[in-house]
């Protein structure tokens, strides 16, 4: 697979996350310049923000941390030459949950969806990690064939 075939659903969930993250904070900015909070309300991370900045800042947080194995697991699996088609099929199905569970996040915040979505994709980015452990140890010889 060629570099970018295999890095363009990690890009999208890059774009994603950075998008959340721009969002949250014209969000927060607005909510302080109107004075919906202020800031000795939140200065040590205080849940005071108004429910739908809550609901984009919780979205972007959650960006940041299961597609972190996604990342790793990307670049590891292209520089050791085990990224294919099945990974990169896999990976594609991991960013499309990621990108549904945004937009639950973001709009009707129904936590049974959303924990449906979230579930699905970290069953998808399990898989794909059991995958990875399995075709590294049988490469480098830990397993004997039978």
């Amino acid at each position: 697979m060629s570099f970018a075939t295999v890095m363009m659903p990690l890009f999208v969930e890059v774009l994603l996350t950075f998008a959340l993250l721009f969002w949250a904070g014209a969000r927060r900015s607005g909510d302080l310049r109107a004075g919906t909070v202020k800031p000795e309300e939140i200065g040590l991370r205080e849940l005071n923000w108004p429910q739908r900045t809550a609901q984009v800042s919780n979205a972007y947080s959650n960006q940041t941390e299961l597609p972190t194995l996604f990342y790793v697991l990307t670049i590891l699996a292209y520089f050791t030459h085990h990224a294919g088609t099945v990974f990169v099929v896999l990976a594609w199905i991991f960013v499309a949950f990621r990108l549904l569970h945004a937009c639950v996040h973001v709009t009707s915040n129904i936590p049974n969806l959303r924990g449906m979505l979230f579930g699905f994709g970290s069953v998808v980015l399990a898989i794909m990690w059991a995958i990875f452990m399995i075709e590294v140890l049988v490469t480098d010889g830990w397993f004997l064939p039978l």
